[in-house]
């Protein structure tokens, strides 16, 4: 069987994007897991799947699957590379379109200057959302978690997949390659957590590092800045719209506040097409 893939990248965060409408796909774990290895495969944070949507309220259906094959809720740099693949492959000519993910309904608007703003939905603070499963109780937004570098104290967030955020003062220092996995680990997450590091610049500024469950760190997560974004918010850190600086580039993040949509807005770009054989 031979696949045809585009990979993609939004900020650094990089895909393979298989077209599951106009061809047969059928990949195992150890497929994906084969793939994403950046020395004997492809090499990738994620593998998106485009396929026909199974709601009549969506245009597609996307589907995201980690380097390590386990199947995840979202994507938000994915969703904007999504939204530049179905237009540059004439899947649709819709400029905003509405497409179903394992966490729900997301919209997605083309922009003319080539960028993508993502209707992130409204975050979600409540612990069975992440989910997260107590002691210790979450105070005020927060909740001081055991680390190898003594208790820290992180926020809380959903983006539709989990997410646990520390503010940290240098982000460049942080301790991310210790901390993160170590937090992933804790029992007090059954489905693991996205850990981030955010440090605040100013209140329309962060800087924000973020190691992915079933990646490790990236150059940049979507849902990340989102949910540090929320999280600042929420603490009253940071204004309605936010410049959030990855080691790959920015994203704009704008949300009003509780009961409103977090909008993302950034690019996302083409780097290559191939096909590989099964």
């Amino acid at each position: 069987m031979r696949i045809q893939f585009t990979k993609m990248h939004g900020l650094g965060n990089d895909f393979v994007v298989i077209d599951a409408i106009s061809q047969h796909v059928s990949l195992r774990t150890t497929h994906i897991q084969r793939l994403s290895n950046r020395h004997t495969g492809i090499g990738f944070d994620q593998l998106l799947l485009i396929e026909p949507p199974s709601r009549p309220d969506a245009d597609f259906n996307y589907r995201i699957f980690n380097a390590d094959g386990h199947e995840v809720q979202h994507c938000g740099n994915g969703a904007r590379c999504f939204a530049r693949f179905v237009r540059d492959r004439d899947l649709t000519t819709k400029t905003t379109m509405t497409i179903n993910t394992l966490g729900g309904l997301i919209t997605l608007h083309a922009l003319d200057d080539g960028q993508v703003r993502v209707d992130m939905s409204e975050p979600s603070f409540l612990a069975a959302s992440l989910p997260y499963v107590a002691p210790p109780e979450i105070t005020d937004g927060s909740v001081l978690l055991d680390t190898p570098e003594g208790p820290r104290a992180f926020g809380l967030v959903s983006m539709g997949n989990p997410h646990a955020v520390c503010q940290v003062e240098q982000v460049q220092d942080a301790p991310v390659h210790t901390i993160g996995p170590a937090v992933q680990a804790l029992p007090q997450f059954p489905s693991s957590v996205n850990v981030g590091f955010m440090e605040v610049v100013g209140p329309d500024l962060i800087r924000l590092r973020v190691y992915e469950r079933g990646v490790g760190e990236t150059l940049a997560c979507g849902t990340g800045a989102c949910a540090a974004v929320a999280y600042g918010r929420h603490q009253g850190l940071l204004d309605q719209q936010v410049t959030v600086e990855t080691e790959g580039g920015t994203l704009l993040i704008d949300w009003a506040g509780a009961g409103q949509s977090l909008f993302m807005t950034g690019p996302a770009e083409s780097v290559y097409e191939g096909e590989f054989r099964l």
